[in-house]
């Protein structure tokens, strides 16, 4: 009687494909585990800090224009485009056409 298992024969035990089992191994061997590691997608244009920054100005002077906005990117150091900065206002729920409430 063998005393070491196979890949084969684990495969078999579990009903797991070879090479799902070796892909397994390699994931434990570089990262230690095996749980599901989160992918590395497209960095954001904008860092948190720059975001909110932006979101704080539009909210704080409503008349600001794109272009302003940009510049105040460009001095931070992150040069965006206009429409970049638009939809990121649009994504956190801040629209340039919407009237102001009219004053009494």
């Amino acid at each position: 009687m063998r005393s070491e298992w196979t890949l084969e024969d684990r495969g078999r035990a579990l009903n797991i494909s070879l090479s799902t089992i070796k892909s397994i191994i390699r994931k434990w061997k570089e990262y230690g585990t095996t749980a599901n590691l989160p992918r590395g997608g497209r960095p954001p244009k904008l860092k948190s800090r720059t975001r909110r920054k932006l979101i704080r100005e539009a909210t704080r002077r409503p008349m600001v224009t794109l272009e302003e906005l940009q510049r105040s990117t460009a001095e931070v150091g992150e040069s965006v485009h206009r429409t970049t900065i638009s939809r990121l206002l649009h994504k956190s729920g801040l629209y340039g056409r919407v009237a102001r409430r009219k004053p009494l």
